[in-house]
């Protein structure tokens, strides 16, 4: 199995929101909603996701631009966003998802979730990861 596929199986047989296969080998599941996990990991140490490969349940536009600037070589999302694929593809992220959305929904589903919204048209994706791990939004 291919560690994208590892870290796809950890994801659902877990019921996990992101699962982290880190350099080290070691593997990490956890279980906040949007990209608070993520946050959290980067906030205690930037480059703990360097060459790592994740599996995630929704990546839009923000998630993909801080796992690109953090250094995440793999992802897998069970919904990907549209938003997120040029980013992506953009700075030679391998990707696969598993639906793919116009955009990620905000929490009570009547529309785009506000930092989809408020990023999309972003070019700067430093811009986005400053403003979000380090400007703590």
């Amino acid at each position: 199995m291919t560690n994208l596929e590892v870290v796809k199986e950890r994801l659902y047989s877990a019921n996990a929101s992101l699962v982290v296969l880190y350099t080290n080998g070691e593997y990490k599941e956890y279980f906040q909603d949007r990209i608070k996990d993520i946050k959290e990991i980067l906030q205690n140490d930037k480059n703990a996701l360097k060459g790592a490969t994740i599996a995630d349940k929704v990546i839009g536009k923000v998630a993909g631009s801080i796992l690109t600037v953090a250094g995440v070589k793999e992802i897998y999302a069970d919904v990907m966003s549209k938003y997120a694929i040029p980013v992506l593809e953009n700075n030679g992220v391998r990707y696969e998802y598993k639906n793919l959305v116009e955009y990620v929904q905000n929490n009570d589903k009547t529309g785009m979730c506000p930092m989809e919204n408020k990023y999309k048209e972003e070019v700067n994706i430093d811009k986005i990861f400053n403003e979000m791990i380090e400007g703590g939004e």
